[in-house]
């Protein structure tokens, strides 16, 4: 027989707490959540490790592009290092000459033309038919060479007429001046009156003015007659023809025959600064010719030299400058008139300065400078100070020493302190 249950320890050991009885309502959305695969209050299992995954994933190509992008500019980095190390230790070649003691003119330089002392245009003087030309074009002539021939005939026949002229006069003045002599002997035997005489004395002066008048013209005549022979009035290199013979010419003509133009000595006039007047003048009072010299139009080449002749009177105001005038031999026609040349006047002269090829002078924002290569084959960056140049070289009034070797050609390439490797001037090889 089964023993009947207290009524108090039944409901004492069948109660149930509160919290752990699920209720239907709370089981049956716990229910749900379990088919969404998503336990009550956080994610399940499954779905933390598939979001694990992909942010691994990330994560890993994230690293992977780093170290990749590192690695690349890295080995730019050593590239570049590498390539720079390289230049730095590679020679560099150049061409260097070494620095010498000389004399350097200072020179006051100026813009000038040739210009001949003398320019003729030769036109006749009587009209007339040219008949012979005797000179031929850009030839050199004499002064007093018969250039070209006149038709003569109508001065000749003009000078046969007065001559007769003046004959037959002439032979009325000797009548004249016999017949004075004997009116005056009959005078003295009181045989004539002295009206007479009076008479015959003014008609001997009348005869005698009417001879000279014939003579003037008999003079004319022969002057027209040497007209009709051109001469040249100087010496010069004649121009090119502008009449040719068997054409009328007249002494009205404007153009002339020809243009001579004196050759030797010629002229050179050009303009120098003001402000350079005062010390010219200075060296003027010494009374020593100034020696002057012709360069090209380049500057490059000395055509001939001369000396200072005079100094213009005045100032241009419109330039600021004054005109000189120099005077060339000019023996071998080196100059040409009319020729644009590059005049330089030799003011001073410094002596025992130190010179170097004016390609070697490099400018930078630094100052004035050349590269100097030292004994151990590498190259000083040393800035110096200019003087007067001349030519292609340059003085240095400091900065540089006699002997020392100054690099004239590859300087565009060089730093202080960089290897240089000497070439031989004019060369490819290196310099042994």
């Amino acid at each position: 027989m089964s023993k009947e249950r207290e009524p108090g320890n039944d409901s004492k050991n069948n109660a149930i707490p509160a919290d752990t009885v699920e209720s239907p309502v709370r089981a049956e959305a716990g229910a749900e959540r379990s088919g969404t695969g998503e336990p009550p209050g956080q994610l399940i299992p499954g779905k933390r490790l598939k979001w694990g995954w992909i942010a691994a994933l990330v994560l890993c190509i994230l690293a992977l592009a780093g170290y990749a992008l590192l690695s690349r500019s890295g080995k730019a980095q050593s590239g570049a290092e590498k390539k720079g190390g390289g230049a730095v230790a590679r020679s560099m070649p150049v061409t260097a000459v070494p620095a010498k003691k000389g004399d350097i003119g200072v020179y006051l330089a100026g813009l000038g033309s040739v210009t001949p002392n003398n320019t003729v245009t030769v036109r006749s003087r009587v009209d007339g038919q040219l008949m012979e030309v005797l000179f031929l074009e850009g030839q050199i002539v004499r002064s007093g060479q018969l250039l070209a021939r006149i038709d003569p005939r109508p001065f000749e026949a003009q000078l046969a007429q007065v001559e007769g002229q003046l004959a037959r006069d002439q032979a009325l003045l000797k009548n004249a001046e016999l017949d004075l002599a004997r009116y005056r002997t009959l005078l003295q035997q009181d045989s004539i009156a002295s009206q007479q005489i009076d008479t015959q004395e003014a008609l001997v002066r009348q005869y005698e003015g009417t001879v000279k008048a014939d003579q003037g013209q008999v003079e004319s005549a022969r002057l027209q007659l040497a007209y009709s022979r051109i001469i040249a009035p100087i010496g010069g290199r004649v121009g090119l023809r502008l009449v040719d013979a068997g054409n009328m010419i007249h002494a009205t003509d404007p153009n002339g025959l020809i243009v001579i133009t004196q050759m030797q000595p010629v002229t050179v006039i050009f303009s120098i600064p003001e402000d350079s007047l005062p010390g010219l003048q200075a060296r003027m009072k010494g009374g020593k010719k100034i020696p002057v010299e012709a360069w090209d139009r380049e500057g490059k080449r000395k055509i001939a030299t001369g000396y200072l002749f005079t100094v213009d009177n005045q100032i241009d105001p419109t330039t600021g400058t004054v005109k000189l005038k120099a005077i060339f031999e000019n023996s071998g026609n080196e100059l040409f008139p009319s020729q644009f040349v590059n005049a330089r006047l030799l003011m001073d002269v410094v002596r025992e300065t130190v010179v170097v090829p004016a390609a070697a002078i490099q400018r930078s924002t630094r100052g004035i400078f050349v590269y100097v290569v030292k004994p151990d084959k590498t190259a000083e960056m040393r800035a110096v100070t200019l003087g007067p140049a001349q030519g292609d070289d340059q003085s240095i009034q400091a900065g540089v020493a006699p002997g020392e070797l100054i690099v004239v050609d590859g300087a565009d390439r060089l730093r202080d302190g960089a290897k240089v490797e000497l070439q031989t001037p004019g060369g490819n090889g290196p310099k042994k």
